[in-house]
């Protein structure tokens, strides 16, 4: 099995000391800072938007892999775009022209992909295979962090392999990620996942984010 890249979430973070969590991941061996961006509509929770996103870039050696958990992201694309995004992943059923956003995001030479909700058939992804670069698969509905796993969405990444056989896009899971279920995500063929509890919350970071990845 190769090893999945890990993007911790700074849903978990100490957001009193974000500069130095951002030194702490580079120091612990992630390979991404995940930035959760809500809404209050899309999901039940308010984050933060492209100011932040703009912070982060400032002082992160690590690349900004964004989820947009906001309804009508074509309304800010060119703003999260322009904030200094590495990649960006948003929730189809939530645009009027998702075809449009993603056209956007990879014209910048930023990475795209589609987030796909617990409840929302996988199969959503053919319609987009020509026009991503990664599939964020949804381990818990979206809006908090800490939540369990919803074990049905292990058969997703069966699902999303079968659609991506011969096409370079990779496959990514946020929500409910532990030291005991990522095995069998690698062994089911995940390249990247998305840890925040599992990492910030652990006795020893460095010491999880190197299990999660092994």
């Amino acid at each position: 099995m190769e090893t999945v890249k890990i993007s911790p979430s700074l849903l978990s973070a100490d957001w009193m000391n974000l500069e130095q969590e951002l030194k702490n991941l580079s120091a612990w061996g992630a390979d991404m800072v995940h930035c959760d961006v809500i809404d209050g509509l899309f999901a039940p929770n308010i984050t933060f938007g492209m100011p932040m996103i703009s912070a982060l870039k400032r002082k992160s050696k690590l690349p900004l892999d964004v989820h947009l958990m906001i309804v009508k992201p074509e309304r800010y694309i060119d703003k999260f775009i322009a904030a200094g995004s590495d990649t960006i992943a948003f929730h189809p059923e939530a645009s009027d022209k998702p075809l449009e956003v993603l056209d956007k995001i990879r014209k910048s030479g930023i990475k795209a992909g589609i987030a796909i909700n617990p409840d929302i058939s996988a199969s959503v992804v053919k319609q987009y295979l020509d026009n991503i670069d990664y599939i964020l698969l949804m381990g818990v509905f979206p809006g908090f962090g800490g939540q369990k796993f919803i074990p049905e969405v292990m058969d997703k990444i069966d699902e999303c392999k079968k659609y991506t056989v011969g096409r370079n896009i990779y496959i990514e899971l946020d929500g409910g990620v532990t030291v005991e279920n990522i095995g069998e995500m690698k062994r089911r063929g995940l390249n990247a996942a998305v840890a925040g509890n599992a990492v910030f919350a652990a006795a020893d970071p460095a010491g999880a984010v190197k299990m999660l990845k092994a």
